[in-house]
């Protein structure tokens, strides 16, 4: 059931963050609870995307996006480079929000139209999705701010730029899941091959 499957590089490379994962949680253990607590997020992504069968590329883009976003906070990195805070919340927002959408639609919650308003109505899901997954991880960054450690940046221009940035990253999603979608109907209308 936790099988990826598609292209073999795909796969490759979802098995190696889901490796690289549980490793970068056990090498974490016993350093630093708030580093543990953001593996177990990134593992947890990671066990989502399997779960709901995503595309074995969405699997990989799942994997490497989160694997490098929880790095980078863990060394430190969003304090050293400032404007990596905004390529993460792009990256981070726009895989999750594919996957939970591929999630709903296969779960059947969604029904996607043929045609171009199909690919429309995905497009703008999706993008509902990924801003309700920001305003989340916003909320988690004060929650952890206010409670957990104080070093997590928070404030107003952090808050609406990550929010605009997890919007970016649904948008581009959203185009991405369409135009996939709009190629597996030519290719259902055309027929095997």
């Amino acid at each position: 059931m936790l099988v990826v499957t598609g292209p073999r590089w795909a796969r490759a490379v979802a098995d190696l963050a889901a490796a690289l994962t549980v490793l970068s949680l056990v090498a974490v253990a016993f350093v630093d609870g708030v580093a543990v607590a953001v593996f177990a997020l990134v593992l947890l992504g990671l066990v989502v995307a399997r779960l709901v069968a995503a595309p074995a590329p969405l699997q990989a883009a799942t994997g490497a996006v989160l694997l490098l976003v929880a790095w980078a906070a863990v060394l430190s990195g969003y304090e050293r480079v400032p404007w990596l805070d905004v390529v993460a919340h792009v990256g981070a927002t726009g895989v999750l929000a594919a996957v939970a959408v591929v999630g709903i639609t296969r779960a059947r919650l969604l029904q996607v139209p043929a045609g171009p308003r199909g690919g429309i109505g995905l497009a703008v899901v999706t993008v509902a999705v990924g801003l309700a997954l920001a305003v989340l991880w916003e909320l988690g960054e004060w929650y952890g701010h206010t409670y957990v450690d104080d070093g997590v940046g928070v404030g107003y221009e952090d808050t609406i730029g990550d929010l605009a940035a997890g919007g970016l990253g649904a948008v581009l999603a959203g185009l991405v899941l369409a135009r996939s979608a709009a190629r597996e109907r030519r290719r259902a209308v055309r027929g095997p091959r």
